[in-house]
């Protein structure tokens, strides 16, 4: 079975594995876990940030930023097909009490204009207070979409113009960074704070990093202890992470060529692929130009093997490259996928089987 529902499904290589296994660990509770610290540091270097705090998840550190930046009865602007708002179970209210106000996109990228539409007057006592701008980069409901440092300094200019602070959802920042080879920190240095997920293209079992002032990243750490983000021995997860940075970053860009084969191959085939909108490890297939429901499809696929998920936006499916996936899966995946849908293939129930797109 060729697997490319998401680059969440990476398994630890033997390296990282063996980095694990060798990884000098304390109580990371009371910041004695050196492996903790040292991927911090790295982390906040790398972001373009003073301090990191290493979290299990980056759904928990999107919203410990949100916590942070934020009182509640504020209001969070972003693109409405973002994690935060898509695929975070309503965090931002559970756990800040704020109000999310979605933009409409093509591609999850905004403009200044919309920004500056959005918020609302100032002192108006019967509206919420606009108070923190998000961004996705890469953008996962957009496809994979990189958000350029032009376009990120124009939204973050207007952003504060109006006394906004501004987060970075940056779980898959450096696909971003190798697509348009703008180092992470002039990403990062934008933003108040910014995030970062371990666990899908850098190949990580779990974690991830927010970073920000001291300041902030002080009542972070508060937040983590509240939200039961705390660990122990955690330095043996955190070496994963170290591991990452040294060896799965450059070879990102092997993932993005493995998408953009898969991309050309499916449009030779005469599928319905915009190869436009194929920036990183992401590429977006419109089941329903093929006149097929996405239930369906998704279906037929898996009866060929091959397993493909559904995207953010109703007909679209999506097949996503990672560390796991070879060249000789990608060429398969080309000759598998016009089959199953162009062809009588067998239909199997597969609703378990592409998961809501993380």
């Amino acid at each position: 079975m060729i697997d490319l529902r998401t680059d969440t499904l990476t398994q630890p290589t033997p390296g990282m594995r063996r980095a694990i296994a060798e990884a000098v660990v304390g109580d990371e509770q009371k910041r004695e876990d050196p492996t903790v610290i040292a991927l911090e540091e790295r982390g906040a270097e790398l972001l373009g940030h003073e301090e990191a705090v290493f979290l299990p998840t980056a759904t928990m550190a999107n919203q410990i930023a949100l916590r942070v930046l934020s009182e509640p009865g504020d209001e969070v602007v972003g693109d409405g097909l973002a994690h935060i708002f898509r695929y975070e179970l309503g965090g931002p209210a559970v756990h800040s009490g704020l109000v999310l106000k979605a933009l409409e996109t093509p591609d999850g990228r905004f403009t200044p204009a919309q920004v500056r539409a959005a918020v609302n007057p100032p002192g108006d006592m019967h509206m919420a207070p606009t108070r923190v701008l998000c961004v996705e980069n890469t953008h996962n409901g957009g496809g994979g979409r990189v958000w350029m440092l032009e376009q990120v300094r124009a939204v973050a200019a207007e952003g504060r113009r109006h006394g906004l602070v501004l987060h970075l959802d940056g779980a898959r920042l450096l696909n971003a960074v190798v697509a348009s080879g703008t180092p992470a920190a002039a990403y990062g240095r934008e933003f108040d704070t910014a995030t970062l997920c371990l666990s899908k293209g850098l190949g990580c079992p779990l974690g991830a990093l927010v970073a920000g002032s001291r300041e902030r990243m002080a009542k972070a750490r508060r937040l983590k202890h509240l939200f039961g983000g705390a660990m122990r021995q955690a330095g043996m997860v955190a070496a994963a992470g170290l591991y990452a940075l040294d060896h799965h970053v450059e070879r990102l860009a092997d993932d993005h060529a493995n998408a953009r084969r898969l991309a050309e191959g499916l449009v030779d085939a005469g599928l319905p692929v915009d190869l436009a909108q194929v920036e990183t490890n992401f590429v977006q297939l419109d089941a329903g130009a093929l006149g097929l429901d996405a239930d369906d499809a998704i279906g037929r696929l898996r009866a060929q093997g091959v397993l493909l998920s559904f995207a953010a936006r109703d007909g679209v499916l999506r097949a996503v490259t990672h560390l796991d996936v070879s060249v000789d899966d990608v060429d398969e995946a080309i000759e598998l996928i016009p089959r199953a849908l162009s062809g009588a293939a067998p239909t199997a129930d597969l609703a378990a089987d592409a998961p809501t797109p993380f």
